[in-house]
């Protein structure tokens, strides 16, 4: 890897001064930066490290009047709160799934959230966007793990954090301190697609730090469901997370929101619209799920993440209501 700068900050103020300045990156847990720096994928001439700022980290509040948790908090201590187990299943769940224990005693909130994408053109140095020569290396090469969404351009690499699905679904918001101060924004809008090679998928500016993302009170019901190629130590191929209000047992309103199918975190809507109004049961999780697919476009080898689009997303809602019939 290339040298550079090495800044250990302890508190947000010097974070936010120190990131202020052109290639310069944050590490916390390091399982993706450590490996973009020996890649060659990135090569920032200041390294931050935000592990000594002790406010980033923690958990707070309740189920009842909403949670929030510190960006630096480890995952393994997301897992060990109570109000995240039993009130938002579909964070919970989708933290256990992350990496290994050991992972998981290092990796952060924050860090899963705004890793870099795994493309493996991404990583082997041919930008975000992959594209050489006027031609992209994604649409013309093996394409087995990229988006099925939003294929019209060249920004075919998917969303890495399968954190920020529940997040979203569960309405959480992130907390990001900047040289400008304090903002709050839904952990959606900290993703975009890119339209060019310059541009980034995160919405982040020079110096801004997430430092807390807010959880609503708990209201209906949440899950989430992955498919993956294994069940050792691996990334979810497709990961759904729902989140359900009911009203009657009718879906009064929901957020379905899916991992692995397009470069931002995707949100069914068309999942969404037909669901409400529905009694929630089997027949009605079969529609949503059914909906949920109409729009991919899948590339020349994963044609397949359709259907595994398809039956996540029912499992997901199946899993919310208890049933996990696929279990025997």
């Amino acid at each position: 890897m290339n040298a550079f700068d090495f800044a250990a900050p302890t508190t947000v103020e010097d974070a936010v001064k120190l990131l202020g300045v052109p290639d310069a990156e944050a590490l916390s847990g390091g399982t993706d930066l450590l490996g973009r720096l020996k890649d060659y994928a990135s090569s920032p001439k200041r390294v931050v490290y935000l592990k000594d700022v002790k406010a980033l980290a923690g958990i707070s509040g309740d189920a009842t009047d909403g949670l929030t948790i510190g960006a630096g908090t480890r995952l393994a201590d997301v897992l060990a709160d109570k109000a995240v187990k039993e009130s938002y299943p579909a964070l919970w769940q989708a933290t256990l799934e992350v990496g290994t224990p050991q992972i998981r005693n290092m990796a952060t909130v924050g860090g899963n959230l705004l890793q870099r994408p795994r493309c493996w053109y991404y990583r082997a140095g041919n930008g975000l966007l992959a594209v050489k020569d006027g031609k992209s290396l994604v649409r013309e090469g093996d394409n087995r793990y990229h988006a099925i969404f939003e294929t019209d351009g060249d920004a075919l690499f998917v969303n890495p954090s399968s954190l920020a699905v529940p997040l979203i679904a569960l309405g959480a918001k992130a907390v990001v301190a900047g040289p400008r101060g304090e903002r709050t924004i839904a952990v959606e809008d900290l993703y975009q697609i890119p339209k060019s090679g310059k541009d980034s998928e995160l919405t982040l500016a020079p110096g801004e730090v997430v430092t807390k993302l807010v959880l609503p009170p708990a209201k209906g019901l949440n899950a989430s469901y992955e498919a993956r190629q294994k069940q050792a130590h691996d990334w979810p191929i497709v990961l759904a997370s729902v989140n359900l209000n009911l009203d009657d047992h009718k879906v009064a309103s929901s957020r379905i929101v899916v991992y692995g199918v397009a470069p931002i975190p995707w949100r069914s809507k068309a999942a969404e619209e037909a669901l409400a109004g529905k009694l929630l049961n089997p027949e009605s999780a079969a529609a949503a799920a059914a909906a949920s697919i109409a729009a991919a476009k899948p590339l020349s080898m994963n044609a397949y993440k359709v259907g595994l689009t398809q039956t996540v997303v029912k499992r997901a809602l199946m899993v919310a209501m208890g049933n996990r019939y696929w279990e025997g």
